[in-house]
């Protein structure tokens, strides 16, 4: 197996912003920005704080380019980093079940306050055909994913 991460000369920045389902949610986290930035991007330990997740494991080192592998809600996903700014920013994307999603995860800290801020877009044709419903399914997932790791960094 191949671990090199695969440079994309033009990586995405952002969600799709004319996908037929985008969701943006933030939450206020009352830990060290550090804590928080750790807790996330350690993609090989989601599934110790983020009972959603199955499995999850990455490819090599964190960088634009790698490729981590999991397993939420029964979706079997292999993301691509497309950028990573050390706790700032991190944003991924990839293909699953028909369903192309890019994801973008910001983290600010002010006050002893982290405020993440998740931003993700799907489209492809399982979304056009049930563009309401899965808006409500992804809602609610990031829903969850945001309260975990509220819990989980306060928690420390």
């Amino acid at each position: 197996m191949n671990t090199t991460p695969v440079r994309n000369p033009d990586p995405i920045q952002a969600v799709d912003a004319q996908a037929p389902v985008i969701v943006r949610l933030s939450i206020a986290v009352h830990a060290p920005l550090a804590r928080v930035w750790a807790l996330h991007t350690d993609i090989d330990a989601w599934t110790d704080w983020n009972p959603d997740v199955d499995r999850a494991a990455l490819e090599g080192p964190l960088a634009p380019g790698a490729r981590f592998n999991w397993l939420t809600h029964g979706l079997d996903i292999t993301s691509t980093v497309q950028q990573v700014v050390p706790g700032s920013r991190i944003v991924w994307g990839g293909p699953a079940q028909g369903i192309d999603g890019i994801h973008a995860w910001t983290f600010q800290e002010s006050d002893g306050v982290v405020t993440v801020r998740t931003d993700e877009s799907w489209s492809g044709p399982p979304v056009d055909a049930r563009p309401g419903e899965l808006h409500q399914m992804l809602t609610h997932s990031l829903e969850r994913w945001l309260r975990h790791l509220k819990a989980a960094a306060e928690q420390e």
